[in-house]
């Protein structure tokens, strides 16, 4: 049977590891559910019952500080997990999640996926994916100190919108600068001192960025 789940699945970078079978028991447990603009996924301290793929749209993972500010810590895309630390790390979600457009998701019930963890084939499929993960951090904190703001930012946009100059962006800068690891205000800085050596202009949705060579 063709599981539309499965292609999603393959779009994960942890997931595409997996072996054809196992694919097809994680597919089985997938719950399609569609969100509006807006909607949440999941609150901050809701008991975690589930963990989510993104299939369609984006998903903001966000926490709200005590004096309710809230601090975006990334944006997830169609092929992205998330949610996932309830299955072994805590029982609750540690963070909000909110639909920043029309989304498509689907949610892996925790029960089910501890079940699946029973079968020794899926179990060491996991267990080399936890391991590519615990890399992915490593290259991510690597990522943070080799490159400055200015090649993060160029960096972001290239992989969240293709190799090329100008860029349609449907995100605020608040979201920008949480997903390249900086504050709102050093990227405002920075955008603005990009503008003055004309390496960028911003209209409205559109960023122009000229290449570093030009």
């Amino acid at each position: 049977m063709d599981y539309p789940a499965i292609r999603i699945i393959e779009q994960n970078d942890y997931f595409k590891g997996l072996s054809g079978s196992s694919k097809a028991r994680l597919a089985d447990l997938c719950v399609p559910r569609t969100l509006e603009k807006k909607e949440h996924v999941f609150l901050e301290g809701d008991k975690g019952h589930s963990l989510y793929l993104c299939a369609e749209g984006a998903i903001q993972l966000f926490k709200t500080s005590e004096s309710g500010q809230e601090v975006v810590l990334k944006v997830i895309r169609s092929g992205e997990l998330f949610g996932e630390v309830i299955l072994f790390e805590k029982d609750r979600y540690p963070a909000s999640a909110v639909a920043l457009e029309k989304s498509r998701v689907y949610l892996m019930p925790k029960i089910q996926f501890h079940c699946l963890l029973e079968n020794s084939e899926f179990r060491n499929d996991f267990i080399s994916i936890l391991m590519q993960k615990m890399r992915y951090l490593a290259e991510k904190i690597q990522y943070l100190t080799v490159y400055d703001v200015e090649e993060r930012f160029r960096r972001f946009l290239r992989d969240q919108f293709g190799n090329r100059d100008v860029f349609l962006v449907d995100l605020s800068k608040k979201d920008i600068a949480a997903a390249i690891g900086t504050t709102p205000e050093t990227l405002s800085r920075l955008i603005d001192r990009m503008k003055k050596e004309g390496k960028m202009t911003w209209e409205g949705r559109t960023i122009t960025v000229r290449k570093p060579d030009e």
